[in-house]
């Protein structure tokens, strides 16, 4: 196709209106088109990555394949287009000022004076490109999270117009705005939308294309109004209203036209509208399956917020899509189970996913949730912190160790049945002792984890600090829990089940973050499949 285009989504109004959704479908048509697409994202906060940030704060962490702590939009881009982020695809304000800072250091501004024009907005030029200079894509998408009129948004403004300016037809913004709807008048009002636009073009960039989020259809006179004000062509202007699921959302904008716009904007031929076939077999799969009984899935963490397990849901949901029936997700606090309750609270579940996590907070009641899903044989399924307190529990009620535990729980703690082991020191790539990104691990055949994969052979992502302690594996084996996955560099424990059970599965690494639309994780849709068969008997 020659040079690389760009395509800068920002957004105005109030943020949340869904630019990760917009990107990612933005790029699948694109994709369907045989383009060759990546999305990144700019985050405007300090932070060098979400990593320390509370999910409360900002929801999920998500981690890439090289290892990277980023934002939990990198997820949908992946979900959506089936393809592998890295740390490329996430910047955050403090990156940009790091590297700048640390650029100054070494001299290699000469003695200059360091400003935001042009060293920070050239750091973040250079940013954008880095993808598509290196790995040749047709297509860059860059959401700018935040909205417009954020004081920590205008270095990255002042990029996108120097950008706009310097490649002409081959850079696009895409402006996403809200259209409130006043109940009282009965009316949808555009006037959010058009200030939103003149703060942007006060940020001297013109938007060629506005997606406005609205909870009712716009009629042709509204989008007409919309874009005279806002100097927007007609077929430019398209609505992005609420959908049963976020996957309908590329479906929605190509029957607008959204993606032949964008080509035309940018002088690229439109040839015939592509078929999404797949994408349709899947969203026809999941309609189908959103008509059956809800399959129950209790969910015990300690984060109360949809976005803090955000790739679990996603998993479970696609999960239930190709299992044929649709997953219910009930979040159980785990600060709240007792033995007393969790009876009433894991009633009519058919499945348990103990969730990941980091700390003590809330972990008393994710044992009293394995305890009572290991004796009452329920399909359970641990992942990272939920695998070591599999491990814990099985040690203080299996084998016998009452005061079995963590060293990350407690320090002295005289049965460290999860510890930082000597051999996870060795082959750490973040300079500390995390264990991040992605790691091979090989599986004993026969196992179910094996029967879910269909090879001996994989690749998972890991975010933790903590490791099974191979010293009491050996126990563990003898009493029924056998170690079914490894690594087989370090010789580290990264699965664990109960063989006797119906299905009962520990990993230490992150499998949401590697279900795809079109691929659902192995060990999700086995999980499920276990579940609904739980719930037949």
């Amino acid at each position: 196709m020659g040079e690389t285009k760009y395509i800068f989504v920002t957004g105005g109004v109030v943020s949340s209106l869904g630019k990760g959704i917009i990107s990612s479908s933005i790029g699948k048509l694109l994709q369907a088109r045989g383009y060759k697409v990546t999305i990144q994202k700019f985050d405007p906060y300090i932070n060098i990555d979400p990593g320390t940030l509370n999910p409360y704060e900002h929801g999920e962490c998500y981690v890439t394949v090289d290892g990277h702590e980023a934002d939990l939009d990198l997820g949908h881009y992946e979900r959506f287009l089936g393809i592998q982020t890295t740390k490329a695809n996430n910047i955050t304000t403090g990156r940009i000022y790091k590297s700048v800072i640390d650029k100054e250091r070494l001299g290699d501004y000469l003695g200059k004076t360091i400003q935001v024009i042009p060293h920070i907005t050239d750091e973040i030029k250079r940013n954008v490109k880095l993808l598509g200079n290196k790995y040749k894509f047709d297509f860059v998408i860059t959401e700018i999270g935040g909205t417009v009129g954020d004081i920590e948004s205008l270095p990255y403004l002042e990029s996108i117009r120097q950008l706009k300016w310097e490649l002409g037809k081959d850079a696009l913004c895409v402006h996403l705005t809200y259209v409130p709807y006043l109940a009282a008048a009965g009316e949808l009002k555009t006037k959010p939308t058009q200030h939103s636009v003149k703060e942007l073009q006060s940020a001297g960039i013109q938007p060629d294309v506005l997606v406005l989020r609205a909870e009712h259809e716009l009629s042709t006179n509204l989008r007409k109004k919309v874009a005279l004000f806002c100097n927007v062509d007609e077929n430019a202007v398209v609505q992005s209203i609420d959908a049963p699921t976020i996957y309908e959302v590329p479906i929605l904008m190509q029957a607008q036209g959204l993606d032949e716009t964008i080509l035309k904007k940018m002088g690229l031929p439109v040839d015939d509208t592509p078929g999404l076939g797949p994408w349709r077999a899947f969203l026809e799969r999941r309609h189908k399956a959103e008509e059956t009984e809800p399959l129950r899935i209790a969910l015990v963490g300690k984060y109360n917020l949809q976005d803090a397990y955000k790739s679990i849901r996603e998993a479970l949901s696609q999960a239930g899509t190709y299992n044929d029936r649709k997953v219910s997700v009930d979040f159980v606090n785990s600060e709240k189970l007792t033995d007393e309750n969790v009876a009433e609270a894991l009633e009519g579940m058919s499945g348990v996913l103990i969730g990941p996590g980091f700390g003590e907070r809330g972990i008393a009641g994710k044992f009293v949730a394995i305890k009572y899903a290991r004796t009452h044989d329920i399909p359970t399924f641990g992942i990272c912190l939920g695998m070591q307190c599999i491990t814990i529990e099985f040690a203080r009620n299996v084998l016998g160790y009452a005061d079995a535990n963590s060293r990350e729980m407690d320090e002295k703690t005289p049965h460290n049945v999860i510890d930082i082991m000597e051999e996870q020191k060795s082959i750490t790539n973040m300079g500390g002792t995390m264990r991040l990104g992605a790691y091979e691990c090989v599986l004993h055949k026969g196992s179910a984890a094996y029967k879910a994969y269909g090879t001996e052979h994989i690749q998972e992502r890991h975010r933790h600090r903590y490791e099974f302690n191979n010293a009491y594996k050996a126990e563990y084996e003898a009493a029924g829990m056998k170690c079914v996955g490894i690594n087989p560099e370090s010789d580290l424990v990264e699965i664990v089940e109960i063989p006797k059970l119906k299905w009962f599965v520990g990993t230490q690494f992150h499998p949401e973050y590697s279900s795809t639309v079109l691929n659902p994780h192995p060990l999700f849709v086995a999980f499920v499949k276990a579940a609904i068969e739980n719930e037949k008997k």
